[in-house]
């Protein structure tokens, strides 16, 4: 009886010690980092940060629980991202999800920086984030904001509205290392829709009206900016400088046509950050960066200001509007 009862014990104690090692892993709390080079209210104001925890939420994390995620917001400022990451670093979050340009090129640059997730870029290859969408290779894995040639499909639009527009400008922004490739893509692409093209630069808010200025003297009709965290924090005064100097425009996000823009026509950012969620979830259950193929957009929404088009004397088609995901009035 002896050796029966000590042998249950034994079974016992075997069967509950990976129950005990499960409860203990169960049992702690994750700790992430949101690095965003916007400000604060960018990256709430449009839901960005909400949807990232709604997604954690979705995939069974509660906060303060069994995640404590550590947002850092750097004001559009490039100079505080070096702080901002030391500061992730010396807490040891375990993943860092990260929005921009230059909070990408910091992440590359900081020595056993934890892996990173991203939520929006161009094109990760180029930028130096991966060796491919499908096999990463490095510390960078995440989702992209465009899926082929958006810009040709944004002037494609902005051709359904002015069939004889000619003469299109191009806003880019000189510290962004992937317009001036993107601009290069894009030149020789324009010449089937029989348009040609201005460039203007701006990398501060007191030169935007200046660029606007110097497109409108280039007989500008039109412009297209591309994808650019600076500029996303400068909506609203790039929607007014292009109605003042009479160009139909169009961007990425539809908090631009929001702002008073002509229309907006890309991915639903707000998803990016939600499925952001997914990629952190995988990485702390073990899966590495290098292996989690990027993701980009199956679908773009087009949204159309028709307030904003009456301003400029502009008529949209019909068929235009009904293919539009939001009308504003």
């Amino acid at each position: 009886m002896r050796r029966i009862g000590l042998a249950v014990v034994l079974i016992f104690g075997l069967t509950l010690a990976p129950l005990a090692g499960e409860a203990q892993q169960a049992g702690k709390v994750a700790r992430v980092g949101f690095l965003y080079f916007g400000s604060r209210e960018t990256g709430a104001a449009p839901g960005r940060y909400a949807a990232f925890l709604e997604g954690l939420r979705e995939l069974g994390y509660v906060e303060g629980k069994t995640v404590i995620v550590e947002a850092r917001f750097a004001e559009s400022r490039a100079e505080r991202i070096p702080d901002l990451v030391a500061d992730l670093m010396r807490l040891k979050v375990e993943v860092i999800v990260a929005a921009g340009s230059p909070a990408y090129h910091v992440l590359r640059q900081t020595a056993a920086a934890p892996p990173v997730v991203v939520t929006v870029t161009n094109d990760p290859v180029p930028e130096g984030l991966a060796a491919s969408l499908a096999r990463p290779g490095g510390n960078f894995t995440g989702l992209t904001d465009t899926a082929g040639d958006l810009t040709l499909k944004q002037l494609e639009l902005l051709k359904a509205i002015m069939p004889r527009l000619s003469r299109v400008g191009v806003l880019t922004n000189p510290t962004n290392t992937s317009h001036r490739r993107q601009a290069g893509q894009l030149a020789p692409m324009v010449h089937t829709l029989g348009v040609q093209l201005v460039r203007g630069e701006a990398d501060a808010a007191a030169q935007i009206e200046s660029a606007f200025a110097s497109l409108a003297r280039e007989r500008a009709e039109a412009v297209v900016f591309f994808g650019d965290t600076f500029f996303s924090q400068q909506l609203r005064q790039i929607a007014e400088s292009a109605l003042k100097h009479r160009l139909a425009s169009i961007y990425i996000t539809r908090e631009y046509a929001e702002a008073g823009g002509l229309m907006s026509y890309g991915a639903n950012l707000i998803d990016n950050f939600r499925r952001a969620a997914a990629f952190v979830d995988k990485i702390l259950k073990g899966a590495k960066p290098a292996e989690l193929p990027f993701e980009q957009p199956t679908r773009y929404v087009l949204v159309i200001n028709l307030k904003t088009a009456k301003a400029l004397g502009l008529t949209i088609p019909p068929s235009l509007l009904l293919r539009a995901d939001q009308v504003i009035q």
